[in-house]
C-alpha cells in the first residue's frame, strides 16, 4: 500500500481486503492481521479495522475457535491435540483454545475416533492382527487423539489385544 493515501483511503482499502477474506470463511484476528500486513496495510490501520470488526462481531476468536473445534471433531474426525495445534497455528490465544476444547468431552472425542477407526479398518482387512493394530493406532495418534481414546477405539474396532506370545514358543 502506498503511504500517499489518506487515513480514510487506507482504512477503506484494508476494509475491502478484510471483507473479501471474511466472505470466503471466518478467520481469527491473527490471520486477518497477517493477511492485511502482507498486503502493505500499516499496523495502526490493521489495529483500528480489526477493533471495529471485533466490535460489530465480524471477527470473534472465541466463536471462530468453537466452530473450528466442532467441525474438526464432527466432520474431520480430529482429536484434541491436533485441534489445539490448528488453533494455535491460526493465532488463537491459549485461553480461547482451552475454552473451545473444554467443550469437547471424552465421549465426543471417542465417538470421532471410533468413526474414523471404523472407516479405516476396511483397509486393514487381511493384515496380521498386530500390524493392523499398530497401523490403526498410528493413524489415530496422527489425528491427534489422546492415548486413552486411541486405545479404546482400537480395542472396540479390532477387538481386545491379542495375548502376548512368549519368546520360547516353537515356530513351525
Amino acid at each position: 500500500m502506498t503511504s500517499d493515501l489518506s487515513h480514510d483511503e487506507q482504512l477503506e482499502f484494508a476494509r475491502q481486503i478484510a471483507l473479501r477474506l471474511l466472505d470466503s470463511r471466518s478467520r481469527s484476528e491473527a490471520e486477518l492481521w497477517d493477511r492485511l500486513t502482507s498486503r502493505g496495510v500499516p499496523d495502526e490501520i490493521c489495529q483500528e479495522l480489526i477493533g471495529r470488526f471485533r466490535d460489530v462481531g465480524l471477527v470473534d476468536d472465541a466463536a471462530f475457535a468453537d466452530a473450528l473445534t466442532q467441525t474438526c471433531v464432527q466432520v474431520n474426525r480430529y482429536g484434541a491435540t491436533r485441534i489445539r495445534a490448528e488453533l494455535r497455528r491460526r493465532g488463537v490465544a491459549e485461553d480461547v483454545v482451552a475454552e473451545a476444547l473444554g467443550q469437547v468431552g471424552y465421549e465426543e472425542e471417542l465417538e470421532a475416533a471410533l468413526a474414523f477407526a471404523r472407516r479405516r479398518s476396511h483397509r486393514l482387512a487381511g493384515l496380521d492382527p498386530q500390524v493392523a493394530r499398530r497401523r490403526l493406532t498410528a493413524a489415530l495418534a496422527r489425528r491427534g487423539f489422546q492415548v486413552a481414546v486411541v486405545s479404546s477405539a482400537v480395542d472396540d474396532v479390532l477387538g481386545e489385544a491379542a495375548p502376548d506370545t512368549d519368546d520360547n514358543t516353537l515356530v513351525k
